[in-house]
């Protein structure tokens, strides 16, 4: 969702739990808030089927240099579980058929692997990496999976003004104690369910990053997508921008072309 995370991160998605709580109407008491307004995320984003889109990704240093690189990202909604993804790097030369793939668990470490060309091989990523940085970027692999309602608990710290309109404000601590965080705090509007930021915080409890979602849009299944992810590192002072284009859904994509061999076919 807004993988991404919203689904794009995923994609670069969100089925949540099955309590009656994701189907009601008016906020429920005070200590259950923040996984209501969880519920509310994925209740909106739910039927998006799948979707393609063409990323660019540019890697800033503290110095201003930077990289850039190109790829493809597809997501498939997996009923009853987290998403499936595929990134296929296009460009540069250097990174070009590395194809990464990532299978998001509600319950229990999600299943990723990588293919790196040079190599003519398959690396499965162990769920011990999984606050290790993508492909160099301040993405970690644990930022780019699905953000099921199960892998966090909550706690609500208040409303507040978010895109314009009235919007909450969420503590949330990952489940999984090989996190690389021990909370996350989002900013959401009340109206649509966006989200605005994500605030990550280290095993010290530090401030380390922030993720700024920008530049929405509408598409006909009535489903949004953020077109600008920056991701901030305020500890080391680099920067990831992630650019959507073409976001397309309702795309000829099976199970098979989300299958491990599928990463070896990207060449």
């Amino acid at each position: 969702m807004n993988t991404l995370p919203s689904r794009q991160i995923a994609s670069l998605g969100i089925l949540f739990l099955y309590s009656s709580l994701a189907w009601s109407a008016e906020p429920v008491a005070a200590d259950n808030k923040g996984l209501w307004v969880a519920q509310q995320i994925d209740r909106e984003d739910q039927g998006f089927v799948n979707q393609v889109s063409e990323v660019t990704m540019t890697l800033k240093n503290k110095h201003g240099q930077e990289s850039h690189r190109s790829m493809t990202i597809k997501t498939l909604e997996v009923e009853g579980d987290g998403d499936k993804s595929l990134t296929i790097f296009k460009t540069p030369r250097d990174v070009k058929g590395t194809a990464f793939l990532s299978f998001t668990h509600a319950i229990g470490p999600d299943d990723q692997w990588i293919f790196l060309p040079a190599l003519k091989r398959v690396k499965r990523i162990s769920s011990n990496n999984k606050s290790g940085p993508f492909m160099g970027s301040e993405f970690a692999y644990e930022d780019i999976s699905s953000q099921e309602v199960e892998k966090y608990t909550y706690k609500y710290i208040r409303e507040d003004e978010v895109m314009g309109t009235k919007g909450h404000v969420v503590e949330r601590y990952p489940v999984d104690r090989k996190s690389g965080y021990t909370k996350q705090i989002i900013r959401v509007d009340g109206e649509a369910w966006r989200f605005e930021t994500i605030e990550y915080y280290d095993r010290k409890g530090e401030l380390l990053k922030t993720l700024t979602y920008d530049d929405y849009k509408q598409y006909p299944n009535k489903k949004w997508r953020a077109t600008s992810f920056h991701m901030v590192n305020h500890q080391t002072g680099k920067s990831t921008l992630l650019l959507w284009n073409d976001i397309k859904f309702g795309q000829k994509l099976t199970e098979r072309d989300f299958d491990k061999n599928a990463l070896k076919r990207t060449r």
